[in-house]
């Protein structure tokens, strides 16, 4: 669906789901990768817009209380032209487009102008944030109507098109979005026309997101509770016996499901690797913010080094493998000429890492050796008495790293060349951001898997003090001393110097 400027575009209206980045459909993911321009509101979290093509433009169009980056007459004239233009336009909306989401306004507009457009469904709020605080907007015996209410409208205004005697006794659930700010004014409106005072409610903050929290209030109790506990938007007001259920179907904010639930972490690994360590604490509870301290980059010497070894390969002994990174390169440089895994069986192979054993074995090749800790020293140690004096030792791997194992293995007779196959930069990434959150006191723990990514953060924030704060976990010792070397309090170092590792290490801190 590539644009083309002698016809006319399209516009599709995508429902980018309530909060958390994973909720949004497929279908809304794949008119973000087809489209030329995204045109994004402030509900839509930062990591959705990652699956839209890196060329496509992006444009902030956010509106929240008193400060309207565009109206929504502009808004809509925007998606207009940029159509017409001949472009594919992915308008994303937080929620569903539909519900209170304006859509249906530039849906008439794009109609009027004669500008194709597709509506794409979103998971809404009204639904997802409370089932995600373990509330039911429908239950047998309980519930078997909802409604769902712009909190947004002014109640005392005299022209108010909510039917609030209907409202508050004809229908069993009531969902109010936006509503915080009108709560008490909303509360007695309900409870003038027939609402029990009494009645079960319940506000939930930042529903789906880590962030999310929930206070369970009645309705005559509800505006002086939400100003005691100091709840802000966004957030939503629901109304009716089945906020009772919460006691029972809580399931989010289960700290023996989710033990780091509430809690913020900083990933600092390079873009290329670091969804797998996301995934694994947002599966946890975690809310998440990724700063790529590092990016991964092709050797300064444009692989000559490790090219040369490779057509040598069969004169090597041992090929000792210390990262995943250059598991992936060798090989990647191995199939570049014509090789294959079979030109690996003369030499013994070993490896630093269960890990990097694990993606040793995705190319067909089990390791020789594996030491029980994952680090240079305990490489020396395994290959003592293993690699003769006069044996010729390949060791593809960071172009800057530690020396400690070919200078050991040197002098003990062996013959070490060392073949860059990939070098860490700085990633360059904007931390305005994170030194925001840093200052506020907002980052719970910062995560490094490696020394790079601990020098490059501290160089891109700045100040090592911003850290004072935050718990850092290391991956293993080494990294923990250059946290050490940076003046940064090191809080946990992983057991076992894995991914996994680390992320244990950062549960085990948070349960303290």
């Amino acid at each position: 669906m590539k644009s083309d400027s002698h016809r006319i575009g399209k516009v599709f209206l995508v429902g980018a789901g309530p909060g958390d980045y994973r909720l949004i459909t497929w279908k809304g993911i794949e008119c973000l990768r087809a489209a030329d321009i995204i045109v994004y509101d402030h509900l839509a979290d930062s990591r959705i817009l990652a699956w839209g093509r890196e060329d496509a433009e992006r444009i902030y169009v956010g509106k929240e209380a008193a400060n309207h980056t565009m109206r929504q007459g502009d808004i809509s004239r925007l998606l207009v032209d940029k159509a017409k233009e001949g472009k594919i336009v992915t308008r994303l909306k937080g929620g569903d487009p539909f519900v209170f989401g304006r859509g249906g306004e530039e849906a008439l507009l794009l109609r009027e102008n004669n500008v194709p457009f597709e509506i794409v469904p979103g998971v809404t709020s009204a639904i997802a944030v409370p089932a995600y605080a373990g509330i039911p907007v429908t239950h047998r015996a309980v519930a078997t109507s909802f409604a769902v209410i712009t909190g947004h409208e002014d109640p005392t205004k005299p022209e108010s098109q909510i039917n609030w005697k209907n409202l508050a006794t004809g229908i069993d659930t009531l969902v109010f979005l936006m509503g915080v700010a009108n709560i008490r004014e909303i509360s007695r409106k309900l409870i003038e026309n027939g609402r029990p005072a009494d009645m079960p409610a319940a506000v939930i903050r930042w529903g789906t997101k880590p962030e999310q929290r929930t206070l369970v209030t009645t309705l005559e109790r509800a505006a002086d509770d939400v100003a005691k506990n100091d709840l802000k938007p966004p957030a939503i007001f629901i109304v009716g016996e089945v906020v009772k259920l919460r006691d029972e179907i809580s399931w989010f904010d289960d700290k023996s499901i989710f033990p780091l639930f509430g809690k913020t972490v900083l990933v600092t690994r390079s873009r290329s690797q670091i969804s797998k360590v996301t995934r694994r604490l947002e599966d946890l509870g975690a809310n998440v913010i990724e700063l790529p301290a590092i990016k991964i980059s092709d050797p300064a010497d444009n692989f000559e080094a490790i090219d040369a070894a490779i057509s040598l390969l069969a004169s090597y002994d041992w090929i000792i493998f210390t990262s995943v990174n250059g598991v992936t390169r060798f090989f990647n440089r191995l199939f570049a000429q014509s090789k294959d895994a079979r030109d690996l069986t003369r030499a013994h192979i070993a490896a630093i890492g269960s890990a990097t054993a694990a993606k040793l074995k995705e190319y067909g090749i089990l390791t020789d050796i594996v030491p029980e800790e994952y680090k240079a020293e305990a490489m020396v140690k395994a290959l003592k008495g293993e690699v003769a004096p006069g044996e010729r030792v390949l060791i593809p791997r960071a172009a800057e790293a530690r020396e400690v194992l070919p200078e050991s293995l040197r002098e003990h007779g062996a013959i070490v060349d060392v073949a860059p196959v990939y070098e860490t930069l700085p990633s360059g990434v904007d931390a305005g951001d994170v030194v925001r959150s840093l200052k506020e006191g907002k980052i719970d723990f910062a995560t490094f898997a490696s020394s790079s990514t601990v020098k490059n953060l501290v160089k891109m924030i700045g100040d090592a003090a911003l850290l004072k704060n935050t718990k850092t976990v290391a991956i293993g010792p080494i990294t923990a001393k250059t946290c050490e070397d940076e003046g940064l309090n090191v809080a946990a170092v992983a057991k076992e110097y894995t991914i996994n590792g680390l992320v244990e290490a950062v549960i085990e801190e948070a349960s303290k």
